[in-house]
């Protein structure tokens, strides 16, 4: 089965580093599902989630016991891996570091942000899910500051943004407008209001602004939107315009 998926240049030039941002396509599920989904939750069935998982593993090059992920929350809270997970843990938050090889860390989306992010002379890594609230919040600098703690430093973090909905299909409001700049006076510069229209907000291009000003030293974009994609591509805001469920694709990073 052949499974495709994107890379970063810049990670892709770390050699003891191993990433992927996977899609919806290649995998085992059927029907709303098919056929990559890897959400346990979102009423799939359990084994084609789990040979999926199994699947990006391999061909990542790790087994599936080395995955390792956690319940999103949209929170700021970024956890530690030292070790394999147990069958049954799964702890509450939305961004993994590890400087323990052999562990594939991994964040679900359909829309969010996903960031991974690699000191490879320090051999730190990370994985961070950025919706918007966690955007705002700080996610993606809590997760360079947990990194810092590990030994990494931030102006040698390789920071890569996955596919993510764009500025063209994500429209929020007067509402969440005025949110954002009462939290984020310099972001004025993500919202636009195309052809009078109502405001529309740019995730990833403020994640890039957010890793940017924290000081990270090379941000890459992959330029990918989910809502333009359906066939590609899990986007949870396309299901709810269809009126279909949805599932998640994923995106990991480990060190070999």
């Amino acid at each position: 089965m052949s499974i495709p998926y994107d890379t970063s240049r810049a990670l892709e030039r770390l050699g003891n580093l191993r990433h992927g941002f996977f899609g919806r396509r290649g995998g085992f599920s059927t029907g709303l599902f098919a056929s990559l989904n890897v959400s346990e939750s979102a009423g799939d069935k359990p084994a084609h989630v789990a040979e999926n998982r199994a699947a990006i593993a391999g061909l990542s090059g790790f087994d599936a016991s080395a995955l390792v992920t956690i319940k999103q929350v949209h929170s700021t809270t970024v956890l530690q891996v030292t070790r394999r997970p147990g069958d049954v843990e799964k702890p509450e938050g939305d961004a993994l570091v590890t400087n323990v090889p052999g562990l594939l860390l991994g964040v679900l989306t359909a829309d969010c942000t996903p960031i991974l992010f690699a000191d490879a002379e320090a051999g730190v890594i990370g994985a961070a899910h950025a919706g918007w609230k966690g955007a705002l919040g700080g996610i993606a600098e809590a997760t360079v500051g947990v990194m810092e703690e590990l030994g990494a430093r931030r102006e040698r973090i390789i920071a890569a943004i996955g596919p993510t909905i764009s500025l063209a299909n994500y429209e929020v409001g007067p509402e969440f407008t005025a949110n954002l700049l009462a939290q984020h006076r310099d972001a004025e510069n993500r919202i636009s209001r195309p052809d009078g229209m109502r405001e529309h907000f740019d995730l990833p291009g403020f994640v890039f602004d957010r890793l940017s000003a924290a000081g990270v030293g090379l941000v890459e974009d992959l330029g990918l939107c989910t809502y333009d994609s359906p066939k590609k591509f899990f986007s949870h805001r396309y299901a709810t315009h269809q009126g279909i469920q949805t599932g998640r694709q994923l995106s990991v990073i480990g060190m070999v």
